[in-house]
């Protein structure tokens, strides 16, 4: 049995990894930032429900990767943007593809 409930948990773990082994990224910085995020979600009174643990670890990859600037904050937006518009037009259990049009906008 897997942690991780969907695959994109995975490659969001992974991801932070991946930083960590080449230097890009200390153990104390992503606990800072994985920290930053459980605490918003606290204030917000986001429910502790455990499946909200890796979109808190997915904003604290975001936060890290535009604050060392490895990817402009608009790039990510805009990536953010056409995985929105991909998912909207796909029937639900379906794999989402990206297309150039997504990154029309």
């Amino acid at each position: 049995m897997s942690e991780f409930a969907e695959p994109w948990e995975a490659r969001a773990f992974a991801m932070v990894r991946a930083l960590q082994n080449v230097g890009l990224l200390s153990s104390r910085e992503w606990t800072n930032a994985l920290s930053t995020e459980i605490g918003r979600a606290q204030q917000s009174d986001d429910p502790d429900n455990g499946r909200a643990y890796y979109h808190q670890w997915l904003a604290a990859l975001e936060s890290v990767v535009t604050e060392k600037d490895l990817i402009p904050a608009e790039t990510l937006v805009l990536r953010r943007a056409a995985w929105a518009r991909a998912a909207a037009r796909t029937p639900h259990g379906d794999p989402i593809e990206l297309r150039p049009e997504d990154f029309d906008g």
